[in-house]
């Protein structure tokens, strides 16, 4: 099996061909190229007036198990001081 691929978040900021601006879009890709093919599905002919990474590599071992105990505890800290 091979290690899976760094996927990244794109946002956008584009104008579609009505000329309605559309701001906020987030995408998930591999590179920016394929980040725009996807919004491209979905926006067809649209003008991309902004694009940036709004998120470094996502990896499997970016959320261990002491992470999410972590913040099981918290949750159950801010329950009990209501």
């Amino acid at each position: 099996m091979s290690a899976p691929a760094s996927m990244f978040k794109y946002g956008f900021r584009i104008r579609t061909r009505s000329g309605t601006p559309v701001e906020n879009l987030v995408v998930q890709a591999r590179d920016q190229a394929e980040a725009e093919r996807k919004l491209n599905q979905v926006y067809p002919h649209c003008e991309i007036t902004e694009c940036r990474v709004i998120q470094t590599a996502i990896s499997d071992d970016s959320v261990n198990l002491e992470s999410i105990i972590s913040l099981i505890s918290r949750q159950r800290d801010d329950k009990s001081g209501d």
